[in-house]
């Protein structure tokens, strides 16, 4: 089932004022796969003024062949010619293509693993060819190349571009637009198994329900996406293996860099640059209890999808492959905890510019110590009040009972003293009064 397309308002805005640009001009696009850069660039560029073509790693001679018959669409004859190299086909193309045409080079990088001269060819042609109003986009999905193509100061194409636009999975509030059938409480469900990948979207809605196509696509040795973390990681990281090994640990429960260090066996200065890459990548965030006390960092995995993956997909691959049912039947009974910490998060990212109380409130935080442990604190952006939260995936929730624990803690957290503090509940049930919300509330603030 294709997906109808959604949000990108910033990112269209932005595509738009590039290509109504009277000079030719650069844009560069990258960002994880699935999240609909294609898609993206097709619905931005009218056909009969846009040349996209999908790259793979064949031999560079088939490869531009294919690419002139693209361009022969708006250039007729112009793949009745073999072009000997880039410089070639690329020289023609900025010469004789009409103003206002814009040629997109998606998967950029694997044009260049074949031919490491590509940059420099492209770099030149586009110099010697703004005047001729001729636009080109390059896309890919590996973070760690493009950045090192286009965006590293000792790139070819380094300060070219006009446009530096990174696509990032879509908020959770969205997939309601794309499972329109599924309840509140059903969405954050969806989502803490699929996270904001577009494409995961699509390929569950074929299925009647959230298990059923967790059990074809993910759980299913043969399934589509099996294996799709460790081609993710291939993209980005150089050293795979370590990167799922630490993933697969915070997934399972180490968030310290001690607890790393040990269960991997090294020291923990080595995983520092392992850690901070996992981070730049949107991979992994860092932990910092409220009002962000440094010293006490933990990490967690970023994404819904890659946690569960990590969680209960990775250790288990054996079992898996073998279509053990009490396996399966084991990551289903312990789905609701995986449900739980995803739930707060988009808790806590539903708090930034909400209004509750008749405030508006700041960045949410946990804040923990050997004593306690809070899900939501976040300051008044006037700083005069604190938002002190409790986040519940039960069934059933006692509220009242909740709440009540939670003024009890009030005092061990830091700022607390002098503050007017306010409490309040997310539950699964719903909003049942004015400091106990639920689904549909978090999901309208994530849009």
């Amino acid at each position: 089932m294709e997906l109808p397309f959604l949000n990108r308002i910033e990112e269209m805005r932005r595509l738009t004022r590039f290509l109504r640009r009277g000079t030719g001009s650069l844009a560069t696009m990258y960002g994880r796969r699935r999240c609909g850069k294609s898609r993206l660039l097709q619905e931005a560029i009218a056909a009969d003024l846009g040349i996209y073509f999908l790259a793979d790693e064949r031999e560079p001679s088939l490869q531009r062949a294919s690419l002139a018959r693209e361009m022969a669409r708006l250039l007729p004859g112009f793949s009745e010619v073999q072009y000997p190299d880039w410089e070639a086909l690329l020289g023609r193309w900025w010469r004789e293509a009409p103003r206002g045409t814009t040629l997109i080079l998606d998967e950029f990088p694997a044009l260049v693993s074949m031919d490491a001269s590509l940059p420099s060819v492209v770099q030149r042609q586009h110099d010697l060819g703004k005047d001729q109003g001729v636009h080109l986009i390059l896309c890919g999905s590996s973070q760690r190349m493009m950045q090192g193509l286009v965006l590293d100061r000792t790139a070819p194409l380094f300060g070219r571009s006009t446009e530096i636009l990174k696509i990032d999975p879509l908020p959770a509030g969205w997939i309601r637009e794309a499972l329109p059938e599924l309840s509140a409480t059903e969405a954050v469900e969806a989502f803490s198994l699929w996270g904001g990948v577009p494409r995961y979207w699509e390929l569950a809605a074929d299925f009647p329900d959230s298990w059923s196509a967790l059990e074809d696509l993910v759980l299913d040795p043969l399934g589509v996406l099996h294996q799709e973390p460790l081609t993710l990681l291939l993209d980005d990281l150089r050293d795979p293996a370590q990167s799922a090994s630490i993933l697969e640990l915070i997934g399972r429960g180490c968030h310290r860099p001690s607890e790393l260090a040990a269960r991997l066996e090294k020291p923990v200065t080595s995983l520092s640059r392992p850690l901070q890459r996992l981070v730049e990548l949107g991979l992994v965030v860092r932990d910092r209890p409220f009002p962000g006390l440094e010293k006490r960092t933990l990490y967690r995995l970023a994404d819904p999808f890659l946690r569960f993956w990590f969680r209960f997909v990775a250790p288990n691959r054996s079992a898996l492959a073998r279509r053990l049912e009490g396996m399966v039947a084991s990551i289903r009974a312990d789905l609701s905890l995986h449900v739980a910490t995803v739930w707060e998060d988009l808790v806590r990212a539903s708090v930034p510019g909400s209004t509750l109380f008749g405030l508006e409130w700041s960045e949410a935080q946990r804040w923990w110590s050997k004593a306690a442990e809070v899900d939501v604190v976040a300051e008044s952006t006037d700083g005069s009040a604190l938002l002190v939260g409790t986040v519940k995936w039960e069934q059933r929730t006692d509220v009242g009972r909740a709440l009540g624990e939670l003024e009890r803690v009030i005092p061990l957290i830091p700022g607390s003293e002098g503050r007017e503090v306010f409490l309040c509940g997310w539950v699964r049930s719903g909003r049942d009064r004015a400091d106990v919300l639920g689904p549909e509330w978090v999901l309208d603030r994530l849009r």
